[in-house]
């Protein structure tokens, strides 16, 4: 039998959306052989408490995997911490990790891309990070699979050689940024990365994955990533703690295996300014329809009817 990855679950108060990620996931190839470690974490506040409990009663009845592990916490951790404190637990143990969250719905063969790719690069020092997840991009000349300097975070997988240089201080991580390193680390621009670094450092977000994604960046690592997309967020609707109403992200789930993985460990240019483009359209289109919305108010507030 093959050495597969375990595979975390990070759930908590979202019981459709947690139902929907199994089963999901259930269909996967490789599921049946796979072990599923489901990690849930407790109410922050006496509202969660009946959603928390209704998540709790949900995943006691799992089934489709080689094993299932329920860690029920007793104390919130907030999710940046339980996946942190869950992922650094799995890859002691078994030196890889597959992560989901409770609002990713998989293609048939997420798990089989994600257990290939770990086998192929495990011994590549310079390749830190398996994402799952890619925008709607308009190339459509790219190949299966490509390296890229960002760490998506819908989906993803590691090796403990590669988690043991995640640093959890933001202040290690800020000091050792320049204008040029920021430029890079945000794609020129186009994506508000190092703003939301410095968010985690003012206490405006709790994000693990900013931190992940400074960490091997920082390292001069590499993320493999599909060209077309292997899983879909559905937590972009308003229902999460950390997640916003937002429609720019929707993308359709391949339903075809993987087949192709770069030999070369080197990020791909191509892919970069497609990217890029993705991003610097979307910058345009949210500032246009902010644009827009100004407009609305001040003819409807501003504007003297005749």
């Amino acid at each position: 039998m093959q050495n597969l990855a375990p595979i975390a679950l990070f759930v908590y108060n979202r019981p459709e959306h947690t139902r929907r990620t199994l089963t999901y996931l259930e269909k996967n190839l490789l599921a049946d052989d796979s072990r599923l470690f489901i990690f849930s974490d407790a109410a922050k506040t006496y509202e969660d408490k009946t959603k928390v409990e209704e998540v709790r009663q949900l995943i006691k009845d799992v089934t489709g995997f080689k094993s299932v592990k329920i860690i029920v916490r007793k104390e919130n951790l907030g999710l940046a911490n339980s996946i942190v404190s869950g992922v650094t637990q799995l890859v002691n143990e078994y030196g890889k990790v597959i992560v989901f969250e409770d609002d990713l719905l998989s293609s048939p063969f997420t798990l089989q891309y994600f257990n290939e790719a770990l086998t192929k690069y495990a011994d590549q020092e310079k390749v830190m990070h398996i994402g799952a997840y890619m925008y709607k991009l308009a190339d459509k000349n790219l190949k299966q699979t490509f390296f890229f300097r960002v760490a998506t975070s819908w989906g993803w997988a590691t090796w403990a050689r590669a988690w043991k240089d995640f640093e959890p201080d933001v202040d290690e991580l800020l000091k050792q940024f320049d204008k040029k390193k920021i430029d890079r680390f945000s794609i020129e621009g186009t994506m508000n990365f190092w703003k939301q670094l410095e968010g985690f450092k003012a206490g405006k977000n709790d994000s693990w994955a900013i931190r992940w994604y400074a960490s091997i960046f920082l390292k001069g690592g590499l993320t493999l990533n599909p060209s077309t997309s292997l899983v879909h967020n559905i937590g972009n609707d308003g229902s999460g703690v950390h997640s916003n109403k937002e429609d720019m992200y929707h993308v359709r789930i391949t339903q075809k295996p993987v087949k192709q993985f770069p030999d070369e460990i080197i990020e791909d240019q191509k892919a970069y300014q497609a990217i890029k483009n993705f991003l610097k359209n979307r910058k345009g289109s949210l500032l246009q329809r902010g644009l827009r919305f100004i407009k609305q108010l001040q003819v409807r507030y501003f504007v003297k009817k005749p």
